[in-house]
């Protein structure tokens, strides 16, 4: 049998402590954060960290500890990658030190970067930007492809008698649109840039946003024209450290992943070209010995951590009844605050329109169907109690912080591991509790079944409904399927 080799920093990885409620460090207790920022976090009601906000915070603050223009001892910082369950408090944990890091900047350039795979997501981040930038002179520019291509040029560059100048100190942004402003606006430069920030790290590797991530880098360390004047801070591509690399210091680039579901595959990793990276994570099982100490170690099945008050089950059930079956949760159990997950936009808007003729139930669709002037109304209203059923795509699994859902339906079966993880991650976020339940076809069961067991989650309990429960509903069923058929010619 062959052992597979991790890299060391994947065998001996940081371990953060899974539980929240238990492990919250009183924002004063953590060293090196500005009186400033500790303000601001009490006056946004913020009194305690999350125990990986304890541990990525320190970190990346020491790493700048002598300014962001040169590393501790003029040597390059370590690269960070976090991984750790969904809403377990990732985004604080680069916003803060970024913040404070640039507190002092002169000039505003892009020095801090943010890629996110969705607009919902980049929106939600670059919200909590702007609430510690706010009255410190710090530029956050999002980019996202909502506001037109010029309008989003002159948020980021102006053109003075003396050339370009920068508008943003950090920039949140989508991949896409982000590789057009490199490639196509003028003035637009990155050769500044000191953190780079990956949030659901995974999907940028797997989607084939390499290219992006090559196309940010190779920005970065662009030589610029004037030579000459700034000679001295060119920055070179990084490579061994030799007496010559080391006579002039040159901006650090630091690169921070974040993600619930963070690869382990060092070859994955190897695209990414991180230096000296350091692992914190929250993906480990204890172990007792004897002695009565825990001695911690990596559990090969445990890939993935689900939040602690997550409850899960499964209803084993055939086509016709699902919608039957998601009525009766609403209607006779009384479900409030559901999210439903279909696997298309063709999907939930059946769904949608099926539950509408029903009656009786507030409902919502959450697709890319809507524009995002009405998505952001959909959240809003399911987050105040209006909607109790908001039936969505995959668009909302990723790392939007919906608030209080309490109950996560999956309407169709997720395909693939990671996609149920995040799905069920959407409850029970920030130790609070939830219960998720997974409509599965008799002949998906098996399937479901193994794909879950083979990620190391085994308490999903069957839960089957009698099909008497669902009687009573099948004739108002039928009308609302009529009326369906009518609105859908």
């Amino acid at each position: 049998q062959v052992q597979p080799f991790l890299p060391q920093w994947l065998a001996q990885p940081k371990l953060v402590q899974k539980s929240i409620k238990d492990n919250l460090v009183p924002i004063r207790d953590v060293p090196g954060i500005h009186p400033r920022l500790l303000k601001k976090l009490q006056m946004n009601g913020i009194e305690s960290f999350f125990p990986v906000q304890a541990e990525v915070i320190p970190a990346v603050l020491r790493s700048a500890s002598n300014g962001y223009l040169m590393g501790q001892a003029g040597y390059r910082p370590k690269d960070i990658c976090v991984s750790a369950p969904t809403g377990s408090g990732k985004t604080l944990s680069f916003v803060i030190p970024i913040v404070q890091v640039l507190l002092d900047r002169v000039v505003c350039q892009v020095r801090a970067l943010v890629v996110l795979p969705t607009k919902e997501l980049a929106q939600q981040v670059s919200k909590v930007f702007n609430i510690y930038t706010d009255g410190t002179g710090l530029k956050v520019v999002l980019i996202t492809g909502q506001k037109s291509f010029a309008k989003e040029q002159e948020m980021l560059v102006q053109k003075k008698v003396t050339g370009y100048c920068s508008l943003a100190d950090i920039i949140v942004a989508t991949p896409g649109r982000l590789t057009d402003h490199i490639n196509q606006t003028p003035g637009f430069s990155l050769t500044q840039l000191r953190f780079l920030i990956i949030d659901e790290a995974d999907r940028m590797i797997d989607d084939m946003h390499q290219n992006c991530l090559n196309q940010i880098v190779k920005a970065a360390f662009q030589v610029e024209n004037d030579s000459g004047s700034n000679m001295l801070f060119q920055r070179t591509k990084p490579g061994p450290i030799t007496a010559a690399s080391s006579c002039y210091p040159q901006i650090p680039l630091q690169k921070l992943l974040f993600s619930a579901t963070l690869t382990q595959d060092p070859e994955k990793l190897q695209q990414l070209d991180l230096f000296q990276p350091r692992l914190f994570t929250s993906v480990y099982s204890e172990k007792k010995t004897l002695g009565g100490g825990t001695e911690t170690e990596q559990d090969t099945n445990k890939k993935y951590t689900l939040p602690e008050g997550l409850s899960q089950c499964y209803v084993p059930c055939d086509l016709n009844s699902k919608p039957l079956l998601l009525l009766h949760f609403m209607l006779k159990m009384k479900f409030t605050r559901v999210l439903c997950f279909t696997n298309s936009r063709e999907a939930s808007h059946r769904l949608f329109l099926l539950v509408q003729a029903f009656g009786g139930v507030t409902v919502a669709e959450f697709s890319s169907r809507l524009t995002p002037n009405e998505r952001e109304r959909t959240m809003k209203e399911f987050e105040q109690g209006k909607i109790q059923l908001l039936i969505s795509t995959d668009a909302t699994a990723r790392g939007i912080d919906v608030k209080r859902v309490n109950y996560v339906i999956n309407y169709d079966a997720p395909q693939f591991i990671r996609t149920y993880i995040h799905r069920v991650g959407r409850t029970a976020r920030a130790g609070e509790v939830g219960v998720a339940f997974s409509l599965v076809l008799r002949i998906q069961e098996r399937r479901f079944l193994r794909m879950l067991n083979d990620a190391g989650i085994q308490d999903v309990k069957k839960q089957p409904v009698k099909g008497n429960s669902l009687k009573p509903l099948v004739q108002r069923y039928e009308e609302a399927l009529c009326k369906l058929e009518k609105t859908v010619k």
